[in-house]
């Protein structure tokens, strides 16, 4: 280690470390940069490449290498910086991971071995400021203060934190369902984790900078200089799992992660969330002031290996350091992978030299990206290390075709697309190093190909599984106030920003609530709703004014285009209903008056001329008592009667009343008094239709098919069908208008000496029955069916009655009031 100039730039996050670094070294000739993070050396290296051009710069991380013939800028990972270079500026991002315990024996190295010529620079935590003054350098320190401030702020539910959030979970599963708990909850949310190749990450982190989503979901990669706009950093847990076990985050790694929130002058703040436990007060004093506890030992590997021999190797990796302030690592993935396969017995015939163990040992470190795979990242490294070991030395074309054959599939899930992309990493690794593999190049671009492509279809699953883009566009715009476009298209779709969110249905919105949809969807859906689909409510209220084009059907509801706008409820009779309306809540009140008044009107005129004998006889004015008690009994008994029910009535008008009662169309039947013009089939079904109204009951009761004139059938109720113009027999119903022509061709035909009458086909034919029911109605009706010379007479023989005194009571006896009575339905 050579006496070098050394600058430490020591401070919180958002400080401008990593800024002030690439500045500095672009102001050498040469340099060179490592980072903790492949997207952070992508990231720095699109940077730099758009200030001095793609010829002077170089990407190297085990994956990816850009390499130009001039390079003189090198971005890379740690991991991968090359040591052999002699370059004016060497720099190292978050020099504190010297302390990790997975990757700070690599960090260390660096720290101790890698210097520039003229400066070398070290970013980070404060944290790890004494132990930078253990070195023999020349050492300037630079303190950098946060910009902004960072404050605690407390605990707080998924479902009310903020916009410009990031939730920070330590287990790809935890990320995955606290995304899916904000994607139901706030329309959904990015995903960064250190795994995601730079292409998804990148993609994931627009959707979030551009605003489609408010909300990230993070691992604790999102600590390692990745710069957002975000105002608010929440944890759902404070414990995570290292590698070897599950520990409690220190302060300086939290503090790591909540700088993240408040970049440059805005200032940020903290929190937890979900069932992660409570920072105590000391805690939150030291992470707002940014006071963590001092770094007070290194992981430390022996990097100056001995490859004489297998013994020689393990005993220099196991090798302890010299320094009080360095403490040797423990065993390490490669490390493990190593002394399996030198106890291998597939192994036993391999003659392990220098040259030999370097090799395999070089196989070693091939990093195992999938991890959960069992015994999979061994099969690599063995097979890998038998191709570089045979005769050929390298790693052959057909070899990498049937690898990367299994993995070129787009189908699947997040967890599956992940996994291959895990995969191809591992060749993308292989495929980097120098010599190791036939047409180099070719697969270089072949495995970059193979991972743009399932990092694109990964970014696309991911926002379909995490993202509910509908949800997401409608709480963006309503928080920021934003104007909607607003389509209905013809057939009544309502697209809101091209996003379906119902469809009107008539005046009313039905929204499209999908499956689980919570409180907070539907309240965005309908506010959203309410600001764009209001004009369009307003013409149709319009259009159905001018046109006057509904209708009342039988379930009591007014349409319009097929549509339900109103429903029929009980008034103050049953020729005055009342109704409600069915329409948006998002209607304004004034075009709802609008509308009501209209329906009002609409109805009130529909009755009076379909109904109106029956309303001319509610409102007669004629003084004559017997007039106004007939008319009454009438229009209480919805236009028809039983003439043996008002007989007294009928004694007490004269001919001079009668044709009073005759124009407002009032009929004076052998067996009915009846307003006639009532029979029609739309008087019939409008008059039954307000009269269940009326009474809430008689449902399941229809008027009989228009058209009939006589009914076999001894289920009806006998009322309810005099109320539809019918009358009664045994089992047979006869039309009360027909009964009246029936009994005038039966007077028109004639009779012999003996009264008997001839039975005709025009009595078969306006009854529309067959002559065997005919003899059993005349029958039912008091008549003698006589069968003589083939043809059939017939003779009434009216049987002898008690004489009754007229009752006052008859209204209780008619068929509505019978019908009150009635449990029908």
């Amino acid at each position: 280690m050579t006496n070098n100039k050394i600058t430490a730039v020591l401070g919180p996050t958002n400080t401008g470390k990593t800024h002030l670094a690439i500045e500095t070294m672009l102001s050498f000739e040469s340099g060179m940069i490592g980072f903790p993070l492949r997207l952070l050396a992508r990231e720095v290296y699109d940077k730099v490449i758009n200030k001095v051009g793609t010829d002077k710069v170089a990407l190297i991380t085990g994956e990816e290498k850009i390499i130009p013939i001039n390079a003189k800028y090198f971005l890379c990972t740690v991991e991968s910086m090359p040591i052999d270079k002699s370059l004016e500026f060497v720099g190292v991002d978050e020099i504190q991971m010297c302390a990790d315990h997975e990757r700070g024996h690599i960090f260390t190295d660096r720290l101790l071995n890698m210097r520039g010529s003229k400066l070398t620079m070290l970013m980070g935590s404060s944290s790890i400021k004494k132990i930078i003054s253990n070195l023999d350098d020349d050492t300037e320190f630079i303190n950098r203060n946060r910009l902004s401030k960072l404050t605690y702020a407390g605990h707080k539910k998924i479902s009310r934190i903020n916009r410009k959030t990031a939730i920070i979970a330590f287990s790809t599963e935890e990320v995955y369902a606290i995304a899916e708990l904000i994607r139901r909850q706030k329309g959904g949310a990015a995903i960064v984790m250190g795994s995601l190749s730079p292409k998804t990450r990148n993609a994931q982190v627009e959707l979030y900078q551009s605003g489609d989503v408010d909300f990230l979901v993070a691992t604790d990669a999102i600590g390692m200089g990745i710069n957002m706009d975000l105002e608010n950093v929440y944890f759902s847990n404070l414990r995570k799992f290292d590698g070897k076990k599950l520990r409690k985050l220190n302060l300086s790694e939290i503090g790591q992660i909540a700088g993240r929130a408040g970049r440059y002058l805005n200032d940020g703040s903290f929190g937890i969330t979900g069932d992660c436990k409570e920072i105590n007060a000391e805690e939150v004093d030291l992470l707002e002031n940014h006071k963590f506890e001092e770094i007070r030992t290194l992981f430390w590997r022996n990097s100056n290996l001995n490859f004489n021999n297998s013994l020689t190797l393990i005993k220099s990796l196991e090798e302890k350091p010299q320094k009080e302030w360095l403490r040797k690592i423990h065993e390490c993935e490669d490390e493990k992978a190593l002394k399996y396969f030198l106890r291998d017995k597939n192994f036993e015939n391999v003659n392990f030299d220098s040259q030999t163990l370097n090799l395999l040992w070089e196989c070693c470190q091939i990093p195992d990206f999938v991890k959960k795979t069992y015994g999979n990242h061994y099969n690599v490294i063995e097979s890998v290390f038998k191709f570089l070991s045979s005769d050929k030395g390298k790693i052959t074309n057909e070899y990498m075709r049937i690898q990367l054959m299994k993995l070129d599939k787009l189908e699947g899930n997040v967890d599956s697309i992940s996994n291959r992309i895990a995969n191809v990493r591992t060749w993308s690794y292989v495929s980097n190093k120098n010599n190791w593999i036939e047409n180099q190049d070719y697969w270089i671009e072949k495995t970059k190909l193979l991972e743009d492509k399932l990092s694109d279809r990964l970014h696309e699953e991911l926002t379909k599984t995490f993202i509910d883009k509908r949800a997401s566009i409608l709480a963006r715009g309503l928080k920021q106030d934003m104007e909607f476009k607003t389509e209905i298209l013809k057939n009544n779709e309502v697209k809101i920003d091209d996003q379906f969110i119902g469809k009107i249905k008539g005046l009313k919105l039905e929204l499209d609530l999908k499956k689980g949809a919570l409180k907070t969807d539907i309240k965005s859906l309908k506010k959203a709703a309410r600001q764009t689909i209001g004009p369009e409510l307003e013409r149709r209220i319009q259009n159905i004014i001018d046109t006057g084009l509904i209708e009342l059907n039988n379930d009591f509801k007014i349409y319009w285009n097929d549509f339900a706008i109103a429903k029929l409820i009980p008034g103050n009779d049953y020729l005055s209903p009342n109704f409600e309306l069915i329409v948006d809540d998002s209607l304004e009140q004034n075009q709802k008056m609008k509308l009501n008044s209209f329906i009002k009107k609409w109805l009130k005129n529909k009755i009076d001329i379909i109904l109106q004998s029956l309303v001319d006889l509610k409102n007669i004015k004629d003084k004559h008592s017997s007039i106004k008690a007939l008319a009454y009994q009438l229009y209480e008994n919805n236009g028809v009667l039983k003439r043996e029910n008002v007989s007294e009535y009928l004694k007490n008008l004269g001919q001079n009343e009668r044709k009073i009662l005759r124009d407002l169309g009032v009929k004076f039947g052998r067996y009915h008094i009846f307003l006639h013009k009532l029979i029609k089939p739309e008087p019939v079904t409008i008059r039954t239709l307000l009269w269940k109204n009326y009474h809430q009951k008689y449902f399941k009761l229809n008027p009989p098919t228009f058209g009939l004139n006589f009914i076999e059938d001894n289920n009806n109720n006998k009322n309810f069908m005099l109320l539809c113009g019918f009358e009664k027999f045994n089992n047979f119903f006869v039309r009360i208008d027909i009964l009246e022509r029936l009994f005038m061709q039966i007077i028109n035909s004639g009779s012999d000496e003996k009264n008997e009458i001839k039975l005709i086909p025009e009595m078969l034919n306006l009854l529309g029955c067959s002559k065997d029911n005919f003899k059993k109605l005349i029958r039912n009706m008091n008549y003698k069916i006589i069968e003589k010379d083939q043809e059939t007479f017939f003779k009434y023989t009216p049987q002898k009655k008690n004489k009754k005194s007229f009752n006052k009571t008859v209204n209780k006896e008619n068929p509505f009031e019978v019908l009150k009575n009635l449990n029908l339905s």
